[in-house]
């Protein structure tokens, strides 16, 4: 008899998929250190998440651990992400959100830096943009947020809930620190990734030939 609060099978499948996609982010460079973190919705209570510190690129089942939406471990001694309240804010405000994904890549950083006195990055007219769930033109814009960064993450999520308040947001950046993308699915919140990845450097490109200010 399963005395856990969860479906331990479906967790064992989401563990084996989070370690492949992070695996695979790791290679390309998007996870250095031990930084970033990565989760999937397990039910409606709780979501499967990496554990604090590990090794992105050498990871297996053990090193992904549950929480529940308030952020706490369930069922295990071992230590979340200290920015586990940013995915859990997601998973309980929407339920159709089904992955978070949290990278700290080279474009990722320096356009966290170079927009943070701006506040955000607006990406306009570019194709990719149909990237995003619910677009279906490049004739568009959007804003993505860069928030300054710290260690409360209280204050974080707070500033997050602000902006999901003012409507469609795809991801934002914290400044120094790193994107946070999401999605119904791994691959959809992937998809939003990569494309978040490439606007970011087109962007820094044209500021390279002076084309933005």
């Amino acid at each position: 008899m399963n005395s856990l609060p969860f479906d331990a099978a479906r967790l064992a499948v989401l563990a084996d998929d989070i370690t492949h996609n992070v695996a695979e982010l790791a290679r390309l460079g998007w996870t250095p250190a031990t930084s970033s973190n990565f989760s999937e919705r397990l039910d409606d209570r709780h979501a499967a998440i990496t554990v604090s510190g590990a090794d992105k690129g050498r990871m297996g089942r053990e090193h992904i651990m549950v929480v529940d939406f308030d952020g706490r471990p369930v069922a295990t001694d071992k230590r979340p992400s200290a920015e586990t309240l940013l995915h859990t804010q997601l998973y309980r405000r929407f339920p159709e959100v089904g992955c978070v994904l949290h990278t700290h890549s080279l474009v990722q950083t320096i356009a966290s830096r170079l927009y943070a006195g701006a506040g955000h990055i607006r990406l306009e007219g570019y194709e990719l943009l149909k990237a995003f769930h619910g677009n279906s033109t490049h004739e568009m814009a959007i804003d993505v947020p860069v928030l300054p960064n710290t260690q409360d993450m209280t204050v974080l999520a707070a500033q997050v809930d602000a902006l999901l308040d003012q409507g469609p947001l795809w991801g934002y950046l914290i400044d120094g620190h790193g994107l946070y993308a999401w999605g119904r699915t791994m691959a959809e919140a992937r998809r939003h990734l990569e494309a978040f990845e490439f606007l970011f450097h087109c962007e820094l490109e044209l500021r390279k030939l002076g084309a933005r200010g």
